[in-house]
């Protein structure tokens, strides 16, 4: 899957498949291998999904007028944010863009993910999270300049 969080949410989501068809899996010759099925149905559908997002620094607008020095910075900014971002679990990925670079509402994301409100809020909440203290980090570091 990529990431510990990702095959989590995998297992999690195959928890959740399983629970829905309890009642049919008394039925079955063989649960366990049922099971595996639906997981690895799961973790391929998400990979089929997921196709790695870049923010192009060109959707950012800098003003012109701003000197050089300052230009260069923040598009070195921008990309830093944007490596963080791809380091976040595929759905604090979704969530976040969603939600702040295509200023979503949550309804709308619950929509489109089928995520709780909750769900969603917290999500949004870690990956603000881990993107400051990553940027935080990056901004001290002397080495950088």
């Amino acid at each position: 899957m990529g990431n510990q969080s990702d095959a989590e949410d995998m297992v999690q989501e195959t928890y959740i498949k399983l629970w829905q068809k309890r009642h049919e899996l008394e039925a079955l010759i063989n649960p366990e291998s049922f099971a595996v099925t639906v997981l690895k149905n799961s973790c391929l559908d998400f990979l089929r999904k997921v196709k790695p997002h870049q923010i192009s620094l060109s959707e950012f607008q800098i003003p012109a007028t701003a000197p050089v020095a300052e230009q260069i910075e923040k598009k070195e900014a921008l990309g830093y944010i944007q490596k963080i971002m791809q380091k976040l679990p595929f759905k604090q990925q979704q969530v976040v863009e969603m939600k702040i670079w295509n200023n979503l509402s949550d309804n709308e994301i619950e929509q489109r993910t089928g995520l709780t409100k909750g769900n969603i809020k917290v999500m949004v909440s870690r990956a603000r999270k881990t993107i400051k203290n990553h940027y935080f980090n990056w901004e001290q570091d002397d080495n950088r300049r």
